[in-house]
């Protein structure tokens, strides 16, 4: 698998990962013997990065994943922090951060995490710089050997990119959300910061499984979260409406490459950006593990494909989310 660096970290990992949220909760129930089986699989194909949250089952994901990374010291994992109290800015403190993070190495059973995600705070944490200063802390303390943020909008990612100490960003990016092409990623290209593309497969939709007869379990937040009544809708189906986004689907469909998935497509358009670090697609077993990672595998996509998934984003997908985030 291509590597790719992260360069204010130090480090290179493979440019596909595996985001850890299904392992987790809220995409319906996985065993554990299932979750590890995916982690394998996924590592079998090549995967050296994995990405969880201390959200994420409160803690089962970090834990799974901590039991299956123990003696793998090749592999990357970042988690997250900062979704455990209410959304104020004044929770961002060094002492909560302390805390937080005192249960997230618990979970994943390491002293010192490699790398530490603000979890989309509320906007006005990404410019304070006492947030910052309390992050460095934490490095100086050697409890995490980096931080980034992840973040719902272009401006809270530019913020963040603005200072020196940020290892990474983690944005939505897919052939539905194009927005972070136009300033994110050069911006975060120049300052040498990381981008982590999450959602990559808008929830599934670009998988190319989904049709207007599909349902989802009721523990599922492509059913709870369909208007963003839990959390922001952007998290789910990359905030299109389910119906736009099949019909932005069968029209992307013939560009897939002979021999390749839907997915594998979705995928390998995010990874033809090159200041794309890694992608994190999810997988609830490892048959979608290994079919993620394989999206390396293919040919760099053709400048007329591009500005066709350009084209389907402007006529159908862009008036629903362009301006939101």
């Amino acid at each position: 698998m291509e590597n790719r660096s992260f360069s204010r970290m130090g480090r290179t990992v493979g440019v596909v990962g595996l985001g850890a949220w299904q392992l987790g909760a809220d995409w319906g129930e996985v065993s554990e013997a299932d979750a590890h089986a995916t982690l394998q699989a996924a590592v079998d194909a090549g995967v050296t990065f994995i990405d969880t949250a201390d959200v994420y089952g409160d803690g089962r994901s970090e834990q799974i994943v901590g039991s299956f990374v123990k003696d793998k010291p090749q592999l990357t994992v970042a988690t997250k922090m900062g979704r455990r109290v209410e959304q104020l800015p004044e929770n961002y403190t060094l002492d909560n951060f302390r805390r937080w993070n005192d249960r997230s190495r618990a979970n994943l059973g390491v002293d010192t995490l490699d790398l530490v995600q603000l979890h989309c705070p509320p906007t006005p944490v990404y410019s304070t710089g006492a947030v910052y200063d309390a992050l460095d802390t934490m490095v100086e303390e050697k409890r995490i050997k980096a931080y980034g943020v992840s973040v719902e909008k272009v401006d809270e990612a530019l913020a963040a990119i603005a200072r020196p100490g940020t290892a990474s960003v983690q944005i939505i990016l897919n052939a539905f959300r194009l927005k972070p092409l136009e300033r994110v990623l050069p911006a975060a290209a120049e300052a040498g910061v990381g981008i982590i593309a999450r959602v990559p497969l808008a929830s599934g939709l670009l998988s190319g499984r989904y049709d207007e007869h599909t349902t989802f379990p009721a523990n599922d937040h492509r059913n709870f979260n369909r208007h963003g009544e839990s959390f922001d809708v952007g998290e789910t189906f990359a905030g299109v409406d389910f119906e736009t986004g099949l019909e932005a689907v069968r029209r992307l469909r013939p560009l897939v490459p002979p021999g390749a998935t839907m997915a594998q497509f979705a995928l390998r358009w995010i990874i033809d950006q090159p200041a794309v670090t890694v992608v994190i697609p999810g997988a609830r077993n490892g048959e979608q593990a290994r079919g993620n990672a394989a999206a390396d595998d293919l040919a760099p996509l053709s400048a007329e494909t591009h500005a066709e998934v350009q084209k389907v984003y402007d006529e159908l997908i862009r008036p629903q989310v362009h301006d939101k985030w």
